[in-house]
C-alpha cells in the first residue's frame, strides 16, 4: 500500500523531464542550467592536490576554516562588509540545501512564507515539508519587477519569511537599489525574516551592480543570504554553496544542516579556498564573460521568429514564441524538442498560477559557442 504523499502535487522536476526528453530525441539541451564548457584548470588542479593531500574524509560540519575565511574576505571585497567566518558563514551542499536548511531552521507548521512568482521550483516543496504555506505574489509579467505594495498586502500575522531572488531565475531580472530600500521599508518594524537567493550574484551585465542584501545592515540582520560556487565556477555537479546569516540565525541553520548532510564535499572546499584567494579576477570578470555570450546569442536569435526579452543578469534568455505557436508553454517545449531538436524550459512550472496566454520559454546560454550555434541553426528553421 502506497503511503499518503507529503508532497502530493510534486512530480519529477521539469528540468529532469526536459533533459530526459532531450536525451531521448537527440535534442540540443538549452533547458537545464549547466555549463557545457570546462571548469577552470586551476580549480581542477587544486581539487586534485586536495585529494592527493588526503582531504577525503568528513569535513568540519560548518565548512573548513580556510574556505569560510575566504568567503568572508570575498564578501568584504564585493559588498563592503565582512561576516564573521566562524559565526556567520556555513558551507553547504549546494544552494538548494542551504535554502532547505534556512526554511526548516525558522519556519514552523501553520506559518506562511511569501514567494515571488515565477520562482525556482525547490522553494515551495521545502515550505510544504515544514508544514507551512507558500503565499505566491506575482512579479510583473512583462518586466518581472516586484510590486512591493502587493507584497505588503500579502503579509499576515502568520508571515514568517519572505523569499527573494536576484538576479532572478528564470527571467534574469535584477533588484535595483530602490527595490532594496523598498524591501527594507517593508520589513521595518516586523519580525519577518528574509531569505535572499543570490546564486547568480556575479553574472550581471551592462555595468550594473548586484544589489546584495549583504550591503544593507537593516536587511542582513534578519536574512539568510545564499550563494553558489557551482554557478560561479562552472561546476554545478560539485554541489557546493554557502549561507551567510547573523549568528543567531546561523546557529539555527546549522542545527538543520548537521542532520541533513552534516558536511560538504571536503576536497572541493580546499580547492575553492585556494581559488578565491589566488584568482579574484575570475568572479570579478564573470559578468563580462557571460555578457559576451548573451550578446552573441541575442544577436543570433534576432534572425529567428523567437523574440528575446531583456536579460539584466544570470545566464538564461527568455524568448517569446507567440509568433511561432499558440501552444501552451509545456506543449511548445515538448514540440520544440521532438520536432526541432532544441530543448528549453517552460515558465509555467515556476508559477502557482501562470499568467493567462503567456508564451515564454527559458533558454540557457551558459554553453559553448558550438552548442549555441547548432541550436540557432535549428531554431532558424521555425
Amino acid at each position: 500500500m502506497a503511503p499518503d504523499s507529503k508532497l502530493p502535487q510534486v512530480g519529477t522536476t521539469i528540468f529532469t523531464v526536459m533533459s530526459q526528453l532531450a536525451a531521448e530525441h537527440g535534442a540540443i539541451n538549452l533547458g537545464q542550467g549547466f555549463p557545457d564548457f570546462p571548469v577552470p584548470d586551476a580549480l581542477v588542479e587544486a581539487l586534485a592536490r586536495a585529494m592527493q593531500a588526503g582531504h577525503n574524509q568528513y569535513a568540519p560540519m560548518t565548512g573548513i576554516p580556510a574556505l569560510r575565511r575566504a568567503i568572508a574576505d570575498k564578501t568584504q571585497r564585493c559588498y563592503g562588509w565582512r561576516p564573521d567566518a566562524d559565526a556567520e558563514v556555513t558551507v553547504t551542499s549546494g544552494a538548494t540545501e542551504a535554502i532547505f536548511d534556512a526554511i526548516h531552521a525558522v519556519v514552523r507548521a501553520g506559518e506562511e512564507v511569501i514567494v515571488l512568482d515565477p520562482c525556482y521550483d525547490c522553494y515551495e516543496p521545502a515550505i510544504a515539508l515544514a508544514g507551512a504555506t507558500a503565499v505566491h505574489v506575482p512579479l510583473d509579467p512583462a518586466s518581472f519587477a516586484p510590486d512591493w505594495d502587493a507584497v505588503r498586502a500579502a503579509i499576515t500575522p502568520r508571515t514568517r519569511l519572505l523569499m527573494v531572488n536576484s538576479p532572478h531565475n528564470p527571467s534574469g531580472a535584477m533588484f535595483t537599489a530602490a527595490d532594496l530600500q523598498a524591501l527594507q521599508d517593508l520589513l521595518r518594524g516586523t519580525d519577518i525574516l528574509l531569505l535572499s537567493d543570490e546564486v547568480y550574484e556575479h553574472i550581471v551585465f551592462d555595468g550594473a551592480r548586484h544589489e546584495s542584501v549583504l550591503r544593507h545592515p537593516a536587511l542582513r540582520e534578519r536574512a539568510f543570504v545564499v550563494s553558489s560556487f557551482g554557478k560561479t565556477y562552472h561546476c554545478t555537479g560539485w554541489k557546493v554553496g554557502y549561507c551567510i546569516a547573523p549568528p543567531a540565525l546561523t546557529a539555527e541553520f546549522r542545527k538543520v544542516h548537521q542532520y541533513n548532510v552534516f558536511c560538504t564535499f571536503h576536497p572541493a572546499q580546499h580547492a575553492f579556498a585556494e581559488m578565491i584567494a589566488a584568482d579574484p579576477a575570475h568572479y570579478e570578470s564573470l559578468g563580462a564573460f557571460y555578457q559576451a555570450k548573451r550578446d552573441r546569442f541575442r544577436a543570433q536569435l534576432e534572425g529567428t521568429r523567437l523574440t528575446p526579452l531583456p536579460v539584466p543578469g544570470g545566464y538564461f534568455q527568455l524568448v517569446d514564441y507567440s509568433a511561432v505557436s499558440d501552444l501552451p508553454d509545456l506543449e511548445f517545449a515538448r514540440w520544440l524538442t521532438v520536432e526541432h531538436g532544441v530543448t528549453g524550459i517552460p515558465l509555467s512550472p515556476f508559477y502557482a498560477a501562470p499568467p493567462p496566454g503567456q508564451r515564454l520559454l527559458r533558454l540557457c546560454f551558459a554553453k559553448s559557442e558550438a552548442t549555441l550555434d547548432a541550436a540557432i541553426e535549428r531554431l532558424s528553421r521555425l
